[in-house]
């Protein structure tokens, strides 16, 4: 059986228990080396085969899948956060469906998370936004141009860029060409719940020129909006003027 299990965002205590559980059993573990905590590989039992696919193509992982299967052995996909976000895992899935070998999905906390919970943020706001927006810049890897950065920046709603710390001026650019003003607040959360995180807070008039002082330009998210501010209205869940199924005013 294969098992893609997301790793969590990088602290080690961040995986989930089925995912940990799975780690612990398994034969051999291929795990995403420029992204996953290597210390998650503690779990690995005596014996078992560990394989860095940062040094390997698509063929190779798919060959090691295939054999290992074959014995009926059990593998783990260890991939970064939750697999669902940037996991390249779906033309994995569709090769092991080809070769009608059996596998599951066991989720893992994004990174999207975890650097909400380092920044002791919301990313919706009542009143401020309602929406969360995850994508990219384009930078090797195209986007559609109906996604691009100034086209979902047009909505002026809670927005995380993956993938795009190393293109922090196009990212401001855009940004600003999508009609988000100067001194909107940003944060930049590099390795968030790692032990060496850092967090980055600026706007997006400074973005640029922040992250180039900060030497930050990878492995973090920048996440963009008002939610970051300090204005922003009380649910109306806990209002006491307000009825809900559970409490009559």
């Amino acid at each position: 059986m294969i098992y893609f299990v997301g790793a969590g965002p990088g602290a080690v205590d961040l995986i989930t228990v089925r995912g940990q559980r799975y780690l612990e059993q398994a034969d051999v573990i291929i795990y995403a080396g420029s992204l996953v905590n290597p210390a998650l590989l503690d779990a690995a039992k005596p014996g078992c085969k560990i394989y860095n696919s940062a040094y390997m193509t698509l063929e190779e992982v798919l060959a090691v899948m295939e054999e290992a299967a074959q014995k009926g052995a059990v593998v783990v996909r260890l991939h970064t956060g939750d697999s669902s976000l940037y996991g390249t895992v779906r033309e994995q899935m569709d090769a092991l469906r080809e070769r009608d070998i059996a596998f599951e999905v066991c989720p893992g906390v994004s990174s999207l998370f975890g650097a909400a919970s380092s920044l002791q943020m919301e990313y919706t706001l009542p009143e401020v936004s309602q929406t969360l927006i995850i994508t990219r810049e384009e930078g090797r890897t195209p986007v559609p141009k109906k996604e691009s950065i100034a086209e979902l920046a047009s909505h002026q709603s809670t927005m995380v860029l993956f993938l795009s710390s190393g293109l922090a001026k196009k990212v401001q650019e855009d940004l600003l060409a999508g009609g988000y003003q100067p001194d909107v607040p940003v944060a930049v959360v590099y390795k968030a719940t790692w032990p060496d995180e850092k967090i980055l807070c600026t706007s997006v008039g400074k973005l640029a020129e922040a992250m180039e002082a900060s030497g930050i330009d990878k492995m973090a998210l920048i996440i963009v909006g008002e939610v970051l501010g300090e204005q922003y209205a009380k649910s109306k869940l806990y209002d006491a003027s307000f009825s809900t199924a559970y409490r009559k005013v």
